[in-house]
Parts: structure tokens; C-alpha cells; sequence
């Protein structure tokens, strides 16, 4: 089974490179003919996150998952996923914040915890009405980041167990530190009035 599974990862990977050679050739041709192909860029982008969320969700279901932890400047990461959201929300009349109250660097797998996070946004994006506020912070044990919208909530908790839902919570687990693990949790009661997305991290 698994050199199959690798077969198949390694198609994925090579699906997502010819995405990414095919938004650049969009990218020149607006430039060229002075032309707006962003939402044609967005869905390419969109398509290979989804290949690279497939990738991730090989790597951390393996029974033998490792994580790239390093330590990662928390307030870059937020400004990061704030710039490549924030411009497909605008367009669509949702406003992103950012309130990162973690200066300092946390140690974490900073590539898929940015992918999760990214994943995140776009999913609140589906069900807000007007804001989605991504915040940092801080607590007595570890690190805090949450994603919050103005949609209607949960329509079921727990929501249902996706690959989406089944790779965060694999990820979240698989940070440890000093005998602790992270957590993910999906809840209503967000101060915007709707879904909360909350990672914790050890």
C-alpha cells in the first residue's frame, strides 16, 4: 500500500506544479493585454492549495508522521495569511482582520500550520456576512490562534468529520512539548457571532 501512496503523492505534487506553470502564463498574459484574470488566478491558487492540503493530509496520517517544527515569528505568519486572503475577500465585500497580540517566535511546523490557517479564512469566507478576524495570542499554556467570522455558526456540533476537519486535528496533535498536545476545536460564540476556529499549540 504505501508505494502506491507515494505513486500517488507524486502525482499530486506534479498535478500542482503544472497549476502553478499555468497561473504564471495567466499572470503574463494580463500584464500583456492589460486584462483581469485575478478570479482565473484565484481558482488555480485555490486548486493547488487543496492538492498541497491533499499532500499534507499523506504526510501526517502515515504512521511514522514527523512535523518540521522550528521556531516561527508569529506576527509575520498572521501577515502573511492576512495578504493572501485578504485580497478574494475584499472582493467579495469581507473585511479581514488581524489582531496578533504574539510577538515572539513559537516553535511549529510553520508551512502546515500556515496551510490550516489559510484553509481556515477560505472556510469562514464561505458563510460570513461581512467580517473574519484572525487573532494571536499568548496563554499560560502556549500559543493561541483563532479564526473568527459573523456567519451563522456551526449548523452541527461536532461539525462533521472531514479529511479537513481529521489532517487539523492530526496536526494539532503532533505538536508536543513537555508532554502536552495541541488541540483543535470547532465551536460557535464567537465575538462576531459566529463560528470560532481555535488552535492551541504547546
Amino acid at each position: 500500500m504505501r508505494p502506491l501512496l507515494d505513486i500517488l503523492a507524486s502525482g499530486i505534487h506534479d498535478a500542482k506544479n503544472q497549476l502553478f506553470i499555468a497561473e504564471s502564463q495567466i499572470a503574463a498574459r494580463e500584464a500583456e493585454l492589460q486584462i483581469d484574470l485575478s478570479e482565473a488566478r484565484y481558482a488555480i491558487e485555490t486548486a493547488a492549495d487543496r492538492l498541497s492540503r491533499t499532500l499534507a493530509a499523506y504526510r501526517l496520517l502515515r504512521d511514522d508522521a514527523r512535523l518540521a517544527v522550528v521556531p516561527a515569528n508569529i506576527a509575520d505568519l498572521c501577515d502573511e495569511i492576512a495578504l493572501e486572503q485578504g485580497k478574494h475577500l475584499s472582493a467579495a465585500g469581507i473585511h479581514l482582520s488581524v489582531d496578533c497580540q504574539a510577538f515572539d517566535e513559537w516553535p511549529l511546523d510553520r508551512e502546515l500550520v500556515t496551510d490550516m490557517l489559510n484553509n481556515a479564512v477560505q472556510n469562514a469566507g464561505r458563510f460570513a456576512r461581512s467580517q473574519i478576524r484572525l487573532s494571536a495570542h499568548f496563554a499560560l499554556d502556549g500559543l493561541t490562534l483563532r479564526v473568527e467570522d459573523d456567519g451563522p455558526g456551526y449548523s452541527s456540533l461536532p461539525p462533521k468529520n472531514g479529511i479537513g476537519l481529521m489532517v487539523g486535528k492530526r496536526l494539532a496533535e503532533l505538536h508536543v512539548r513537555q508532554n502536552r498536545h495541541g488541540t483543535l476545536q470547532l465551536r460557535n460564540g464567537s465575538a462576531l457571532g459566529g463560528a470560532i476556529f481555535e488552535l492551541s499549540l504547546p
